[in-house]
């Protein structure tokens, strides 16, 4: 399945401060019934928010009206819990490309970087900056791998494997990758 390619996401940023945010939170476990990426975006923190009685709560970031944005900005140790993929289709399918912590559980960021959705982690330091400086829009640059607030200019690199890198410029999953290189597989199969 090819992703939308990322290159230079410019977006105000949608915040959550909340540090150890799991994948069951994220999208709980009752929402996995199918195998396909599509409609986990509409339960994406279902139980945050909707109340008991299936309202709104409109106290939740994702229903007020500063809650959209591409980028999700959140506390450290998000995506920890269980392995479930489905966190990241959830994180891609309802309309964000990156997500900003200062530290993400392993899983999730591989789950992450194999669905579209580019997992950027900041100092805890920057990270605060982001939180004191509001809705500020943030400025991600894959290629040069730098974050931007852009009301201070403040700048930081993050790390990203470049195998990666290439996949999420290109809008690549793994098999769109093998399959951009046919040519030069099938070359060096026939020299080999």
């Amino acid at each position: 399945m090819s992703f939308s390619k990322f290159t230079i996401l410019e977006s105000k940023p949608v915040l959550m401060p909340a540090e150890n945010i799991d994948t069951d939170q994220i999208i709980p476990a009752r929402f996995l019934k199918t195998t396909t990426r599509k409609g986990f975006g509409e339960n994406l923190f279902h139980d945050w928010m909707y109340s008991k009685n299936g309202e709104k709560n409109p106290e939740f970031i994702l229903n007020k009206e500063n809650g959209k944005g591409k980028i999700l900005v959140a506390g450290r140790n998000f995506g920890c819990g269980s392995s479930r993929e489905h966190a990241a289709w959830a994180i891609y399918d309802h309309g964000f490309r990156a997500v900003v912590s200062s530290f993400f559980a392993d899983i999730f960021r591989n789950n992450a970087l194999n669905n579209g959705l580019l997992p950027v982690q900041v100092s805890p330091e920057f990270l605060q900056k982001i939180f004191e400086t509001g809705e500020s829009s943030l400025v991600v640059n894959l290629p040069e791998k730098t974050i931007k607030i852009s009301s201070t200019g403040d700048c930081e690199y993050f790390e990203i494997n470049t195998y990666k890198q290439d996949c999420l410029i290109n809008g690549y999953d793994d098999i769109d990758f093998l399959l951009s290189n046919k040519d030069a597989i099938e070359k060096f199969e026939q020299n080999r």
